[in-house]
């Protein structure tokens, strides 16, 4: 490797050919995004699909930088409902938290260095500085110290031009291009953060917070009903090749920063078409939630019963105490209900609605969780390899 320097180059679109795989990347992207979503997944039922892919993106960001914390692991967590963590569980929790604050405030909040500093203060929250752990001595504040980028050439710039940079960097993204340059500035921005290196630690997992922000806000939504976004699946199926493109941008080339571009862009339309598949209702049915009743009941932690009930449930999205009358022989109606108003409580149903008789499966805090992520493995939806 030779020998790492500092060199800068200016921030701007490169722009590829009209011919090239990117630019057809580029217009496949803008379909999606623009695309209705008309998916037969229940609204619900999608909302706890979005929740685990929180998860399973916080993750693989953590895992990006050496958090070897593993799915099994944190997801015991979970369910435990521990209040004392270890730092890795804690760094992990924090992303979660993090990609929820992005949710709920990119529509009315512009990413600026505001909004940017709210993200590091979080992700680095309660953790130890370096050596010791994974925060930061001055959480939400561009560092003044020089820093090393692992794996990399590049020197990022000293603290003293940082203002000067994020300056830069904010107003290239919020600058009103053309839509079609959206995607484009979306990666280039994602490399310019990790070049600047604008804080003291705990700079990946922002960047990676700061891409999901991004996508959102250019339209990719994740309301209710949308889209599920894992752009971090991109970063973290294999780090080598993240680590490499990152690389060649560095050199601040037309070249390398299109190879880059080609790079994200490329994941990120596969993990889209992917994960889409889940808003298809037979598909997830059939592939996610029956495999992991099944899973559960062979591990005995649901009856047989339970099963027979999360299974009617799985096949008609919604019950109410009728469709499951014929599991409790003998039983009268008021006996039904109380039965699934303890699945209630037992976190394995919810209600349609407060007060509602109408149940949907619950799966994202429950025995079936477990199964539910084994399944997602076994459909290669899992952004890390165990």
């Amino acid at each position: 490797m030779a020998e790492a320097r500092f060199m800068t180059f200016p921030l701007k679109l490169v722009e590829p050919s009209f011919t090239s795989g990117l630019t057809d990347l580029i217009i496949e992207l803008d379909y999606l995004r623009k695309k209705p979503l008309e998916g037969s997944t229940h609204p619900h039922v999608f909302f706890q699909l979005k929740h685990i892919f929180h998860t399973l993106e916080s993750i693989g960001s953590a895992r990006i930088e050496g958090n070897n914390t593993t799915v099994a692991e944190y997801i015991e967590t979970k369910l435990e409902d521990r209040t004392l963590v270890l730092p890795g569980i804690r760094e992990i929790q924090n992303i979660e938290a993090a990609l929820d604050f992005v949710d709920a405030n990119i529509k009315d909040y512009p990413i600026n260095r505001t909004f940017l500093s709210e993200l590091h203060k979080m992700v680095v929250k309660d953790l130890e500085p370096p050596p010791a752990g994974e925060g930061d001595a001055s959480p939400g504040e561009y560092r003044r110290h020089q820093v090393k980028i692992n794996k990399s050439n590049h020197v990022p710039p000293e603290g003293i031009l940082i203002p000067e940079y994020m300056d830069e960097l904010t107003e290239f993204i919020n600058r009103p291009d053309s839509p079609k340059y959206d995607l484009l500035k979306a990666a280039i921005a994602h490399h310019r953060f990790v070049w600047i290196h604008p804080f003291g630690n705990g700079n990946g997992r922002t960047v990676r917070l700061f891409t999901y922000a991004m996508l959102v806000k250019l339209g990719f939504n994740v309301d209710i009903g949308g889209r599920i976004l894992n752009p971090t699946a991109i970063f973290c199926s294999d780090r080598n090749d993240y680590y490499k493109y990152l690389s060649q941008a560095d050199k601040g080339t037309n070249e390398g920063i299109l190879e880059w571009c080609n790079y994200v862009l490329k994941g990120l339309k596969e993990e889209i078409e992917k994960i889409d598949r889940l808003l298809d209702y037979n598909f997830l049915k059939g592939n996610i939630l029956l495999p992991a009743i099944n899973y559960s009941l062979d591990r005995q932690q649901i009856t047989g019963t339970e099963a027979k009930v999360l299974r009617r449930v799985t096949e008609k999205q919604l019950i109410q105490a009728g469709d499951v009358k014929s599991f409790y022989p003998g039983k009268a109606d008021a006996e039904v209900s109380r039965q699934l108003r303890k699945l209630v409580d037992k976190k394995m149903l919810v209600p349609e609605k407060q007060g509602s008789r109408k149940y949907l499966l619950r799966f994202d805090n429950n025995y079936l969780l477990r199964g539910v992520i084994r399944a997602l493995g076994e459909k290669s939806f899992l952004p890390t390899k165990e």
